[in-house]
């Protein structure tokens, strides 16, 4: 993935970017496009890859902010991004498809919205960055604690009969 911005390459905040997201954005879509529908529990799956979402945008949205303060490179950037395909939908759809694959399985709830939840997962842990950047990291929760809460409250077990 090679994304060029500006024809004035000074190693600035948009270069630092740049390079940060192009190093980290294929490590963050390999854990996504590795889930193995039925490998280990679901749960545990989805909280490695929230703890793993924290980090990832943790790390790009400290180097995101400097680097869009010119609306041009915002829009140099977004053309990027649709011209590399590499918009949301290349976060959503694999994790979507895992959660999918696992509800034919009967691993997640019938009543889960794939992607929808793929969704809320993903803002979940962009949340989490973006308050810990502004706020400081003792604000809330520990990234692993973070991580935990937002599979928690996804609820994507299937309810067995019988249960509450």
């Amino acid at each position: 993935m090679a994304l060029s911005l500006r024809e004035d390459r000074t190693g600035g905040p948009v270069d630092h970017f740049l390079a940060l997201l192009q190093d980290r954005l294929p490590l963050w879509l390999r854990i996504l496009h590795n889930l193995t529908p039925g490998r280990g529990e679901v749960r545990e799956n989805l909280i490695f890859v929230a703890r793993a979402g924290i980090d990832y945008y943790s790390e790009i949205q400290s180097a995101a902010l400097p680097a869009f303060t010119e609306p041009a490179v915002t829009v140099r950037f977004r053309q990027a991004v649709r011209d590399n395909g590499l918009g949301p939908m290349a976060e959503i759809v694999p994790l979507a498809a895992y959660l999918e694959a696992e509800q034919r399985l009967g691993r997640v709830s019938p009543q889960v919205d794939p992607q929808a939840t793929a969704r809320l997962l993903l803002a979940g842990c962009f949340q989490h960055a973006y308050n810990e950047m502004f706020v400081g990291e003792d604000f809330g929760p520990g990234r692993d604690e973070a991580a935990a809460q937002i599979v928690r409250e996804l609820r994507v077990e299937p309810v067995e009969v019988g249960s509450p």
